[in-house]
């Protein structure tokens, strides 16, 4: 069954994984697993297969690139600040 979590909540997700864990045996896990965007929505798989990292120790460090490699759409309008006033 699919899974769909907020991109607020995925540290949920990723917590229920054994790590150390490697990129090919997360992605197998959260194959299933939708996040909301700010704009839409991703696999995980879709943006883990953009990471180039092969292992993780730590949900953080795999937390860490999923969000570094997530859509723009992710974080919500391009191009604005959020203290800049």
């Amino acid at each position: 069954m699919a899974r769909v979590v907020k991109l607020s909540r995925v540290d949920g997700t990723l917590s229920e994984l054994s790590y150390p864990i490697s990129r090919t045996d997360a992605m197998a896990e959260l194959a299933d697993v939708t996040v909301l965007l700010a704009d839409g929505e991703a696999t995980l798989t879709s943006v883990m297969k953009q990471v180039p990292s092969a292992m993780y120790e730590t949900v953080e460090e795999l937390r860490n690139d999923l969000f570094m490699y997530m859509p723009i759409a992710a974080v919500g309008e391009p191009g604005q600040s959020e203290g800049d006033a």
